[in-house]
């Protein structure tokens, strides 16, 4: 089958470890099913795993990937969530420690892909294979981040640092769905734009004063900590999803034990919450943000375009 692996790292040049070509089928152990990948979407995940982040050499060669939507042997359309393992999990021993696909087990950048039959919720049939597949880590993440890790609550001002990735647009189009008044900040005038198109009540550069907020959604780290800090209320949230730009110095230690800031880390969902994300975009017509969608054959440039860091909202790979 075809497939995009990672075959050596590189922290330097990620992509000079990238494969696309053909790979073994997948094995289906007891208790697990094959999805026939019908579209596939990138995360920053898949750049991490091919600078050797969360992979050992003898793991590879592995197949990248962790979201997908598809259709199961028995004709179910699914959309798979990308945790196995774990406290919630299915199919695996019970002690063995939460993964996610193409870390432990191949991943979904491939023709088809073998996941816990656990792992497999149906896709909501108002939704394409192209939305769906961008569901698992990036709404599902935003979801969890702001309606369990921040208990944001209609009506209150959440913070999302970083305009353009795929978790602060799904966040900005989950938070201002549910009624929150939701601020941007952004480096690019036309990302923030965008942002403001898709549902913010305001959208600033980086560091630029926005009033005290009750939630903030941190994914950058530490080009925007001091500014996640400054900016909530005393007693308010701040939800750590990622930390693309390092983690931060100094941390501001001060200021979060004088005003009682909690710091809540956040990583993907559960299977019951992506169920409850996919439930939201189908009742409230909210549809995820799709940058370009390549076929799988070309998943090296689908690749390139995020590692350059141009896109707004998710690249999808079709199958």
């Amino acid at each position: 089958m075809l497939s995009t692996r990672v075959v050596s790292f590189s922290p330097d040049d990620p992509l000079s470890g990238l494969e696309v070509g053909d790979a073994p089928e997948p094995t289906t152990p007891d208790g697990w099913t094959t999805v026939d990948v019908r579209a596939a979407s990138l995360n920053h995940h898949d750049l991490w795993s091919l600078r050797g982040v969360g992979l050992r050499a003898e793991q590879l060669p592995m197949v990248l990937g962790t979201d997908a939507a598809g259709v199961t042997a028995d004709g179910r359309e699914v959309v798979v969530h990308a945790v196995v393992g774990g406290p919630d999990g299915r199919g695996v021993p019970a002690d063995e420690p939460r993964t996610l696909l193409s870390e432990r087990y191949p991943g979904t950048l491939a023709e088809r892909v073998a996941v816990p039959a656990w792992n497999v919720v149906d896709k909501p049939a108002g939704l394409s294979w192209v939305e769906a597949a961008c569901v698992p880590t990036a709404y599902l993440t935003a979801y969890r981040m702001l309606f369990r890790s921040g208990a944001a609550q209609p009506g209150q001002r959440v913070l999302v640092q970083g305009a353009g990735g795929g978790v602060a647009v799904a966040a900005v189009q989950l938070g201002a769905a549910a009624g929150l008044e939701v601020v941007v900040t952004g480096r690019d005038a036309g990302k923030r734009e965008r942002a403001l198109a898709l549902g913010a009540a305001q959208a600033v550069e980086p560091g630029a004063r926005v009033g005290r907020v009750d939630v903030v959604l941190e994914t950058v780290g530490k080009a925007t900590w001091e500014h996640s800090v400054r900016s909530v209320r005393p007693g308010g949230r701040i939800v750590v999803a990622g930390l693309t730009s390092g983690d931060p110095e100094p941390a501001s230690l001060t200021k979060v034990f004088f005003q009682e800031i909690s710091i809540v880390g956040a990583t993907m969902g559960t299977r019951d919450e992506l169920a409850q994300v996919l439930a939201f975009l189908a009742r409230t017509g909210v549809r995820p943000v799709v940058d370009s969608t390549f076929p799988l054959a070309r998943a090296a440039d689908a690749l390139a375009r995020l590692h350059a860091g141009a896109h707004v909202g998710k690249i999808v790979l079709e199958v």
